[in-house]
């Protein structure tokens, strides 16, 4: 079988005089390099090159897919917490109202779930569109996975709350437990 080169010159693709050029410089190259090293063909370089460009971007394509399922993962568990703790609220006769961002919202509750909501014993946390009454330890375990669900914390300072400053003008006003806003 011919070579490349001598079917380009049978094709007259290629005169003889370019074609010793080129044969010419091969050698040259050739030479040029230390013994052991054979001469690298622009065309496995650039093979090369592009192998490794696709690795770098399947790597980047699997870190973002990975990423990805980790979030809906932490969803997903979110939502199983709330869901199996969630306190039944259906017989909700108070309109209790919280801040949600920016805006006010209302939900009914029971007076038992309005004293455990200022002691601090439960939580308002978001599901979706909906608002859901939670232990306050199960809104911690949502604290830890995403803190933008969870609503209305309230920490339970009792010892502070019992303290009086000796320079407040209004300690002799007492707050009353049924106070709305």
């Amino acid at each position: 079988m011919a070579s490349l080169q001598d079917q380009l010159l049978n094709a007259g693709m290629v005169d003889k005089k370019k074609a010793k050029k080129i044969e010419k410089e091969k050698r040259k190259q050739a030479k040029q390099l230390p013994k052991g090293q054979k001469l690298a063909s622009e065309a496995r370089e650039q093979a090369q090159q592009a192998l490794n460009e696709k690795a770098l971007r399947d790597k980047e394509t699997n870190r973002a897919l990975q990423e990805l399922a980790q979030v809906k993962a932490i969803s997903a568990q979110i939502k199983q917490l709330i869901e199996a703790n969630r306190l039944d609220r259906s017989k909700g006769d108070i309109a209790f109202q919280f801040v949600d961002g920016k805006k006010i919202k209302k939900m009914h509750i029971s007076v038992l779930f309005q004293n455990q909501l200022g002691k601090g014993q439960i939580a308002i946390v978001k599901l979706g569109e909906h608002y859901e009454l939670v232990p306050t330890a199960v809104a911690e375990k949502i604290k830890q996975r995403d803190e933008s669900l969870v609503v209305m914390l309230t920490e339970n300072n009792s010892a502070s709350t019992d303290q009086v400053d000796e320079d407040d003008p209004y300690a002799d006003f007492k707050i009353p437990d049924d106070l709305m806003w």
